[in-house]
């Protein structure tokens, strides 16, 4: 797809990789970017920067999505590109069962990781199809792919995630509607720990910059990719994963086993390479 003129809306666009998404689409030259957020205040601040325009939105709320929706196509034109980029990780609770998780955990990943996508498409995708086409961009996780050690709701849902965006590949590809989960593994961002503007430090060899995920992405998008990876290696670990998946559990159980500290919690150090 070509990008330039096109009105771009990204959730979760306060922070993170949505940010660098924002910025990433203004430099490239497109009509308008919408920064949707939860935390108003980020917003505005990636916003004013980009000459774009914030919104509240929280993506659990169905009504929250359908009027951001609105309010985009009756201020900035017919939405292009819907980037359903929000995402949330919670990690299990200590113990020595992942399912004892508290159901709020659950819930708050299911909203957030999953619905959210499907409210977005349920906004977007039937004015998409009068017009002729539009292009859905949702922010996946290598976890969807293959796993996260210590955050059994958050895989789950990832899993669950990328399964819907087939779904739409499926089901509307010949109606002009694009799709494209990006799976990305480590980015820093405030999800593993990396506040916004520091740097990756030393939390990892794999840990790439939001901005640099952001590139990635715009390409993607361009090539009209399905899948998105911000990390190469991790197209080889499925690969992996699904010629021997008996063989793959087996590396996973030991991989976590070395991941685990004395008191039962995951090693922040590790954390890049759990999903492999």
């Amino acid at each position: 797809m070509d990008i330039a003129g096109k009105v771009v809306v990204v959730t979760g666009g306060g922070h993170g990789i949505g940010r660098a998404l924002c910025r990433a689409f203004s430099k490239a030259g497109v009509g308008a970017v919408a920064v949707a957020d939860l935390d108003i205040d980020a917003a505005r601040v990636v916003a004013e920067g980009i000459g774009g325009h914030a919104i509240a939105c929280d993506v659990r709320r169905e009504q929250q999505v359908q009027e951001l929706v609105s309010t985009v196509e009756s201020e900035l034109g017919p939405v292009d590109i819907f980037c359903s980029n929000a995402g949330v990780g919670c990690g299990d609770d200590p113990g020595s069962v992942v399912a004892t998780s508290n159901n709020e955990a659950w819930q708050l990943n299911w909203e957030v990781n999953v619905m959210a996508h499907v409210y977005a498409a349920r906004a977007v995708v039937p004015g998409m199809i009068e017009r002729g086409g539009g292009y859905l961009v949702n922010t996946v996780s290598a976890a969807g792919l293959l796993q996260q050690i210590g955050d059994s709701a958050y895989s789950t849902t990832k899993h669950a995630a990328l399964g819907f965006a087939e779904s739409m590949a499926i089901a509307h590809g010949d109606q002009g509607i694009r799709v494209s989960a990006v799976c990305p593994q480590y980015v820093a961002t405030r999800m593993i720990g990396v506040e916004d503007g520091e740097e990756p430090g030393q939390l990892g060899a794999g840990v790439i910059t939001p901005q640099a995920a952001a590139d990635i992405v715009l390409d993607g998008i361009r090539e009209e990719r399905f899948l998105i990876l911000t990390h190469p290696n991790v197209a080889d670990y499925w690969q992996n994963k699904f010629a021997n998946y008996d063989r793959w559990l087996g590396g996973m159980r030991k991989l976590r086993r070395n991941m685990l500290g004395d008191n039962n919690a995951l090693r922040l150090d590790q954390l890049h390479k759990s999903s492999l």
